[in-house]
């Protein structure tokens, strides 16, 4: 019995600590906790079942699974007869992982240059680098840093090589 409260409150930190690590990265708290859930799960889990461990509402966990699955982390497994949905992770989990974060990182990154974009117009408009106001000058300096270092950061998310070497 001891044994096997220990492996639950193992199971509880690492499904937990998948759920800050899944915040912290934007994907939401319960993303995480279904994702590391389904992972420390030998075979595949019911909604009904992540629900039960996780303590959440079923609309909370179906939200997550689809979300996961849109991401490539985890597959939905049909069984002959039975009307529930299942899922499991994937098979190379590190790979969708690395995948995963990459498209994440992607899109922040093309977020971000439109913001910069957009940013840069305004100053230029109201003189950039030439500008009288030194607190524009300023501003547009840190701007342009910053747009050149998201366009160097694009440039290597988008090299071959890279993308060759599955990073």
């Amino acid at each position: 019995m001891k044994e096997h409260n220990s492996i639950n409150e193992v199971r509880a930190g690492l499904i937990e600590t998948g759920g800050r690590m899944s915040q912290e990265f934007g994907l939401g708290r319960i993303v995480g906790q279904v994702l590391i859930s389904l992972y420390l799960t030998d075979g595949e889990a019911s909604l009904d079942q992540l629900e039960e461990e996780l303590g959440l509402s079923k609309a909370a966990v179906s939200t997550a699974a689809r979300q996961l699955e849109s991401l490539g982390f985890v597959v939905r497994v049909w069984k002959q007869g039975d009307r529930k949905s299942y899922y499991r992770t994937v098979d190379n989990i590190g790979s969708a992982l690395r995948q995963g974060l990459l498209a994440m990182v992607r899109r922040k990154v093309e977020s971000a240059g439109v913001e910069l974009d957009t940013a840069l117009e305004v100053l230029e408009k109201n003189g950039g680098a030439h500008a009288s106001s030194r607190e524009t000058r300023f501003l547009y300096s840190r701007v342009h840093r910053a747009k050149s270092l998201r366009d160097r950061t694009s440039q290597i998310l988008d090299n071959p090589l890279f993308k060759l070497l599955g990073i």
